[in-house]
């Protein structure tokens, strides 16, 4: 059976989604959960890959196995082995064919940044921070021209083992509530650290450093070095996943950067 999860974590504590050695990834939990339950070995395949510290409101992934188990199983009895900053929020069986990250259509990122002139403490893991004042109308200025299909190398990890730096970005918006300034983004596929990248360049702008039409230079050299630095992970979140509705997958499964949950 292909059995199809949609799951939230606070990426804190762990070293990113991919499975590794020493075993602390969100990868590594959820398969040792999984497997309690199915009686077997599990391997899990996720719609986007999160790096350390970057956390999920709607990631989506699949596995497959031999056991039989109703879908409440898989949630109840794999909540109850993960530790509590990861949970499974549904379960349900889906077509051999369907494929967690290649049957995805677009992939959606958002990041919170606390703009104050005060450090967080009770949201920190949580949120970005940036100290200075910041304008808006600027960053959404600039974030406007990050739309459509361009080659995106200027914010692209120089690890990054995708084999195309060409990209669709079909949403950037950037909107301010109260001391959170709130990034969202849509494409069909993300480069590494693209997203953390892209923020850091419109924290460039937003702070006066650069003029909205830097994105576009940045954009046009392709080169990584003459952008801003990475922002920190603490604020991004991975927000959702967009399939076909032939897959029937639930309602949050198809969920495009909810609401801010502050």
């Amino acid at each position: 059976m292909r059995i199809a999860l949609g799951i939230e974590y606070n990426g804190a504590a762990f070293q990113g989604w991919q499975s590794q050695p020493h075993g602390n990834t969100i990868q590594d939990a959820l398969e040792h959960a999984l497997a309690e339950v199915a009686g077997e070995t599990v391997r899990v395949s996720c719609a986007g890959r999160t790096d350390t510290g970057v956390h999920a409101l709607a990631q989506v992934a699949h596995f497959d196995c031999n056991a039989v188990r109703p879908d409440t199983a898989w949630v109840r009895g794999g909540n109850a082995h993960l530790p509590d900053s990861i949970a499974v929020r549904w379960a349900q069986p889906v077509a051999a064919e369907f494929h967690a990250r290649y049957s995805a259509l677009s992939r959606s990122y958002r990041y919170v940044l606390n703009n104050h002139a005060v450090r967080p403490a009770l949201n920190h893991g949580r949120v970005g921070w940036y100290h200075r004042p910041l304008d808006v109308g600027a960053m959404q200025q600039a974030a406007r021209l990050l739309l459509g299909e361009q080659d995106f190398s200027a914010f692209r990890a120089a690890e990054c083992q995708a084999k195309s730096p060409v990209k669709t970005l079909h949403q950037a918006d950037v909107a301010r509530h109260g001391d959170m300034l709130v990034f969202d983004f849509r494409a069909n596929a993300f480069l590494q650290h693209m997203v953390r990248n892209m923020v850091g360049a419109l924290v460039a702008i937003g702070s006066g450093k650069q003029p909205p039409e830097w994105i576009a230079t940045l954009i046009a050299s392709r080169d990584r070095t003459r952008a801003a630095p990475t922002f920190s992970p603490a604020g991004l979140y991975f927000a959702g996943v967009e399939y076909e509705a032939h897959w029937r997958l639930p309602p949050s499964a198809s969920i495009i950067a909810p609401s801010i949950w502050l």
